[in-house]
């Protein structure tokens, strides 16, 4: 007599698996890069991409990057129409313009940053905040175009200016026209500096390449978001390079904050409120409300 009986054979229970795995709808659950830990993907949202469980920053859309910071119902968008053209009629693996057109069908948006004005706590700020998903946030002469045009604003009007930077470095598919960009924004941001408006820095994973090499890191004060990768070139170029094994945790927020290169780690969460607290030391004599 045998000693157990196959209920099922082997072949039909892994399709009757199968089958029970296609019933649930995609897109509801994500797993956490650090932790491993399976997260809903509503809550995950709902707590603007930081992971419930471990606290990994996940990387944030600009859009949600302003709902964050940016008071309810003040936002106004500027320059939004702008968009990138093929002046190098770049190809690789990929024609430029049909990268361009993915992103912008991907993102909802024409270019790699959205700018603007809002209050924040109630006083007027001028904001940039960039986004990965549009070609690794990669700064070419639009963004570059918008950086400088909300410092300008700022200047003109006397308002804080706040940029969130979160890029790959400069965008190769356009050449020197992109590397352009780290001179005229750099100008700007010593435009707001000659004005003493202040301006704020906010750094997200990853910052690197000429963004880092150039209005990333000129803010009055430099805010990392935690464990965010802060480069020119990234840990494993240089260790190749060297030929060294890199300190733990080499070029994270934490590390740079231990050797000065940031002022502050601020958790997602109190961003904004860290930022306006500053604000309300910085701004003392400042007519933030001018020109509105």
């Amino acid at each position: 007599m045998s000693w157990f009986t196959k209920a099922k054979k082997p072949l039909e229970a892994i399709k009757e698996l199968r089958d029970k795995k296609k019933d649930i709808p995609a897109g509801l659950w994500r797993k956490c890069d650090r932790c491993k830990e399976i997260v809903y993907i509503t809550e995950l949202e709902r707590n603007f991409n930081v992971c419930p469980k471990c606290d990994q920053h996940h990387r944030l859309s600009a859009r949600r990057r302003i709902e964050l910071l940016i008071d309810d119902g003040t936002f106004v968008e500027k320059d939004a129409a702008l968009h990138s053209l093929d002046p190098l009629k770049f190809k690789d693996s990929k024609k430029y313009k049909d990268r361009l057109v993915s992103s912008q069908k991907k993102t909802g948006l024409k270019d790699g940053i959205i700018t603007g004005w809002g209050k924040m706590n109630g006083r007027p700020v001028d904001i940039a905040a960039m986004d990965f998903d549009f070609m690794g946030g990669s700064m070419g002469s639009v963004v570059g175009e918008k950086i400088t045009r909300a410092m300008e604003r700022g200047a003109t009007n006397r308002r804080p200016v706040i940029v969130v930077a979160c890029s790959g470095g400069a965008r190769m598919q356009e050449g020197t026209l992109s590397l352009m960009q780290m001179a005229k924004t750099s100008s700007a941001a010593g435009l707001l500096a000659e004005k003493k408006i202040p301006y704020i820095s906010v750094l997200a994973d990853p910052t690197s390449g000429g963004v880092t090499a150039s209005f990333a890191m000129l803010g009055d004060v430099i805010i990392a978001e935690p464990g965010a990768l802060i480069c020119f070139a990234g840990p494993r170029v240089i260790a190749q390079t060297i030929r060294e094994t890199l300190p733990e945790g080499f070029q994270r927020s934490e590390f740079l904050l231990e050797h000065g290169f940031v002022d502050m780690v601020t958790h997602r969460l109190e961003m904004k409120a860290s930022i306006s607290t500053l604000l309300d030391y910085m701004c003392h004599g400042l007519d933030a409300g001018a020109g509105r």
